[in-house]
């Protein structure tokens, strides 16, 4: 199982993150198995960095193997979705940038991939470009994002990534974050909602 993740997929928080030009192809990186964290599980501050941002997502599961497939063909290959949280080290983030080096150590650390319960796509009325999500923390909403607000949709980035790599079945697509990141702290309670379905629920210690 692998985690892809698209960076830079909603105009306003592209400009939120000081990031002004338009990208011709998605941003993609990876994070590994170890940086999944579920089942509402404490998400554990660690000790390498100062400012962790959650960044809250529409997250797709791989349901087909694939390789190549076209657009027209891409939604065959995910049934299900979730919301989940991309944590991000905002001040290793900035460090690594200044340097010209890859996002990695900030994005793809143990934990850093927060997933809620899957429902397959169809309970959620079948159209994935459709959805609106948002999170809360201790019970104020902080961030909102809307699906069809994507600067590449759903079936563009399975199409795009599955050109590099083969997807195969429970691979996770994490497909970007609209505008309103910011930081989280020692004690504060974040759930996540894809319409009225609450579908994460963790605390951060």
């Amino acid at each position: 199982m692998k985690i892809i993740a698209v960076g830079m997929n909603y105009a306003l928080h592209n400009k939120e993150l000081g990031h002004g030009q338009t990208d011709e192809e998605p941003v993609i990186f990876m994070k590994p198995d170890s940086a999944l964290l579920r089942d509402g599980k404490p998400f554990f501050l660690p000790d390498f960095a100062q400012e962790f941002h959650y960044e809250t997502e529409l997250v797709v599961r791989i349901c087909r193997l694939g390789k190549c497939i076209a657009p027209r063909f891409a939604r065959r290959y995910y049934d299900a979705v979730t919301v989940g949280i991309d944590f991000t080290a905002r001040d290793l983030q900035r460090k690594l940038r200044s340097e010209g080096k890859p996002w990695e150590l900030c994005k793809a650390f143990d934990g850093s991939a927060v997933i809620g319960s899957f429902l397959p796509l169809e309970q959620l009325g079948g159209n994935v470009q459709d959805l609106r999500f948002h999170l809360d923390i201790d019970g104020q909403t902080v961030q909102r994002g809307h699906t069809a607000d994507m600067l590449f949709k759903v079936d563009e980035l399975i199409a795009y990534v599955s050109r590099f790599m083969t997807l195969k079945i429970g691979d996770l697509l994490f497909t970007g974050t609209p505008v309103g990141v910011g930081p989280v702290s020692i004690g504060q309670h974040l759930q996540g909602f894809v319409g009225e379905e609450k579908l994460l629920d963790f605390h951060v210690r």
